[in-house]
């Protein structure tokens, strides 16, 4: 399993509801599709957490590294239906930072 965390602000936080919208609509057009398995928003609470790293966390579950890049490969394209979806989440982001972890140890590793 594959995790590509992304980190951010939202450039209005008065909008918060509005951008959760947003970002559901997007990420569950890609489940939907195949392009990921799942997909969490979440929020610091109380102010913990390293501030350079934003408010915000969305979290990308795909099974593997193909199924990441396939999702890159159509939102990449920023055309049609994909764009039209992508575009209200990506406009109200600032600060975004992102990381790409796996599970481990990997299941096809050597024991």
């Amino acid at each position: 399993m594959q995790h590509y965390h992304m980190w951010f602000n939202l450039k209005d936080s008065h909008k918060d509801a509005e951008f959760s919208r947003h970002a559901a609509a997007y990420l569950d057009h890609l489940k939907a599709r195949g392009l990921i398995d799942s997909w969490s928003l979440t929020r610091r609470k109380l102010g913990f957490g390293p501030p350079d790293l934003g408010e915000f966390c969305i979290t990308v579950h795909t099974r593997d590294l193909a199924q990441l890049d396939e999702a890159f490969s159509l939102v990449a394209t920023r055309h049609g239906e994909i764009e039209a979806l992508h575009r209200p989440v990506y406009s109200m982001v600032t600060d975004f930072r992102s990381a790409l972890y796996r599970d481990f140890p990997d299941p096809q590793r050597a024991a």
